[in-house]
């Protein structure tokens, strides 16, 4: 594993991070728990230092995965936890709330589930355009005072929300989606690491479909992610992914490795990524996942996959 200054924390973190999203169930493969819980530890094992997780992960389920697996096995040290509020998941429906009261009594119930008395990093995981930053915002810093956080962050949020939410509390992560078939964040990433702050590159897969393993498209439950939140998976995105992906499938036979690591060689060499985020819930894909940090496009690979990735947008 790769680490990397995690901008202004003085944290430094693996270059790859576990993403549980998956492991909560809602929206996912459904995998059984020991699966889920070894997978975490194979993270761990194989030099992963930062999982990050969320309340609106299933209601909280993923946080109660990662929390039994750290405790069980007296892994909380080893590992920094980055967790989320402002958003929760209720009747199969996500719903923001950026009250600050809900934001410290939010905090109180995900430390109780991730059995710890602080989350390293603490994430407003979406803007609630219904409560201002004004209010929002204090309520972490509140937080970081009572030593419950050690570090505010923001997901899904502008550059000018990001300035706006500044003003009322110090921000040192940022957490947008950023992969191969998903740029747009590109701009404001530059900006956030010129300006001190981490980035943590979320769909670092592309929902799954940059590991080569969906190569037909299909149709997925009304709630699965990959039909309502991964556009990619549906036409016309799909076919085009597609010929990025046979052009990744050339590098990773002339490499002798998974298309994923490919994938993630591309976003971790990027300057402005921090850390991608996956979220693989199996051992075995968790391995080949940390092995994409043995190793390193080189500059022509490298050309010629920005050349692919750029006709996405063509």
């Amino acid at each position: 594993m790769q680490y990397k200054p995690f901008g202004k924390t003085r944290l430094n973190i693996s270059k790859m991070a576990l993403g549980t999203w998956g492991m909560g169930g809602a929206g996912w493969d459904q995998y059984p728990k020991e699966t889920r819980i070894d997978a975490i530890l194979a993270a761990i094992e194989n030099g992963v230092n930062l999982i990050d997780t969320a309340p609106a992960y299933n209601a909280g389920a993923a946080e109660k995965l990662v929390g039994e697996a750290l405790a069980k096995n007296g892994l909380r040290d080893q590992v920094y936890i980055s967790t989320k509020c402002g958003n929760e998941f209720i009747d199969g429906k996500y719903v923001r709330n950026g009250r600050p009261e809900r934001i410290l009594s939010l905090c109180e119930e995900s430390l109780d589930r991730l059995k710890t008395d602080h989350v390293d990093i603490m994430l407003v995981h979406w803007p609630d355009p219904n409560v201002p930053f004004s209010e929002t915002m204090p309520a972490l810093a509140q937080l970081k005072t009572e030593g419950k956080i050690r570090h505010i962050g923001v997901s899904n949020f502008s550059k000018e929300q990001i300035e706006e939410a500044a003003q009322y509390c110090d921000i040192e992560v940022i957490q947008p989606q950023y992969s191969m078939v998903v740029r747009q964040a590109e701009p404001l990433m530059q900006w956030a690491v010129e300006n001190g702050l981490a980035t943590m590159a979320y769909g670092a897969l592309g929902g799954g479909i940059l590991t080569g393993r969906y190569r037909k498209a299909q149709e997925y439950p009304e709630m699965d992610s990959r039909n309502r939140f991964y556009k990619f998976f549906k036409e016309p995105a799909f076919s085009n992914v597609m010929k990025l992906l046979a052009v990744m499938d050339q590098i990773a036979e002339k490499r002798g490795v998974p298309v994923a690591q490919v994938a993630l060689n591309w976003t971790a060499r990027k300057e402005f990524v921090s850390t991608c985020l996956v979220g693989a819930q199996t051992r075995d894909k968790i391995e080949q996942n940390t092995a994409a940090f043995n190793w390193q496009l080189d500059p022509e690979e490298i050309r010629v996959l920005d050349q692919a990735v750029a006709l996405l947008e063509a």
